[in-house]
């Protein structure tokens, strides 16, 4: 083989790669992937056959009466409306999940959907949310003043609203408000309307939050016997592995939707993934601030398991 034909071999070697991983772990499709690429959808067809052919993609078929079982015996047992477990955490199949659940709630023009942070939810609506034509888009949470990406959470409204023909409203205020800031913040309008959607959302996106990670957060902070039994949070609503709720100091200060609003919610979707996560989808659902849970295989295996050693076998009624 001459030099010339063994780089053209591996340049091409080199694009079916970068296509193959653009397809099947991004989750681009192959427009998406022809124009980040700069070659038309035709070549990305075919750097994706030849890169199957040779073995550079392995695709499992997945047993989805595994799935499907997970997914009801969770229902069950832990008194949910809907599970839906994905064979892997893949951006673009939690967000179609994610898609289908509120596509199925019928949320009409007027519906309220609020939208929490954190960096699950940022990459489900960098994925794309369904086209649900006329609802009302909110925060689930102040954040004003946060500096990450994945707090940004007046610009995931806007781009869900956009995605989703929907109507975005914003609350331009912290995630602490003191008492004296709330009362003048109730007298905004644009504030109090937020505040009055959230006693009527109809359906949430919330991610789960994971304490070891959320504990480093300045100004959270939790009397020593407490902070030994938490495992995770929704918007800042801090719980135990049995759902009990744990409170930290300065929390009526916290300018989110309430627990009890949460609990309120017809469909309040938590989405999580990864092993870690386990203990913090557990209390979420025991908690009843998530009535509906989109997560992968390897987790609810988990989460069975945990139950299972726990003796809790029999099925609960959906909240």
């Amino acid at each position: 083989m001459t030099r010339r034909a063994r780089n053209a071999r591996l340049l091409n070697r080199s694009l079916m790669h970068a296509a193959a991983k653009l397809h099947y772990l991004d989750g681009l499709t192959q427009l998406e992937i022809s124009r980040r690429m700069q070659v038309s959808t035709a070549t990305v067809s075919r750097l994706l056959a030849h890169a199957r052919q040779e073995g550079m993609v392995r695709i499992e078929l997945v047993d989805l009466d595994e799935s499907d079982e997970f997914g009801d015996r969770l229902c069950g047992l832990l008194g949910l409306k809907a599970v839906r477990v994905l064979e892997s955490g893949n951006v673009a199949s939690l967000a179609s999940q994610v898609g289908t659940l509120l596509t199925e709630a019928n949320l009409g023009a007027g519906s309220v959907v609020a939208i929490g942070w954190g960096r699950t939810v940022q990459s489900l609506i960098a994925a794309g949310l369904p086209e649900l034509p006329g609802v009302v888009v909110v925060p689930a949470t102040g954040g004003m003043h946060e500096t990450a990406s994945h707090f940004q959470i007046n610009e995931f409204v806007r781009t869900a609203a956009e995605q989703m023909g929907g109507e975005a409203r914003f609350l331009h205020a912290g995630l602490i408000a003191s008492a004296e800031l709330r009362a003048v913040l109730r007298r905004d309008p644009d504030t109090a309307r937020i505040l009055e959607f959230w006693s009527r959302t109809d359906a949430a996106i919330l991610g789960i939050g994971e304490f070891q990670k959320a504990s480093r957060r300045p100004g959270v902070r939790f009397p020593d016997d407490d902070a030994g039994r938490i495992v995770g949070d929704v918007v800042r609503h801090y719980y135990d592995e049995h759902g009990g709720e744990i409170r930290w100091e300065g929390q009526e200060d916290l300018m989110a939707i309430s627990r009890e609003e949460l609990r309120r919610i017809p469909l309040s979707i938590g989405v999580a993934v990864g092993k870690e996560k386990v203990m913090a989808i557990l209390g979420a659902a025991r908690s009843g601030m998530i009535n509906a849970l989109v997560t992968d295989t390897q987790v609810a295996r988990l989460l069975l398991d945990h139950l299972d050693r726990s003796g809790e076998t029999a099925p609960k009624e959906a909240g």
